[in-house]
């Protein structure tokens, strides 16, 4: 995969993480963690819960071990590299975060019309 996938990749995870974190869990801390992936070193700041901090690290070590040139959805890969408790766990933070920011923006797209 690209760097720039690579880094796309890992924002998405940071802000679904971050926001299903703040919601659901207590606790959150700030966290620097820096993230390697060829010659690229990623510096990102976290704001999450230990549980959540070790769920995204297993998820940035599945991505940057990931063995496809062209990154599929990880749910629509054809080896699926993800532990079956993990991912069942992942999936409800995507999807969690994912129906969150929808709903938000369709909130702000109707107060929008309506101001």
């Amino acid at each position: 995969m690209t760097s720039e996938k690579f880094i796309s990749e890992v924002k998405t995870l940071k802000k679904f993480y971050e926001l299903y974190c703040t919601d659901k869990h207590q606790n959150q801390y700030n966290k620097s963690e820096i993230q390697i992936y060829k010659d690229l070193k990623i510096d990102i700041d976290l704001y999450l819960c230990k549980e959540c901090f070790e769920a995204i690290n297993y998820s940035f070590s599945k991505l940057q071990n990931c063995p496809h040139e062209i990154k599929p959805r990880c749910r629509n890969c054809p080896k699926p590299c993800y532990e079956k408790d993990r991912w069942k766990n992942i999936a409800k933070v995507m999807k969690y975060s994912a129906i969150k920011l929808s709903l938000g923006k369709v909130k702000s797209r109707i107060i929008n019309i309506f101001s």
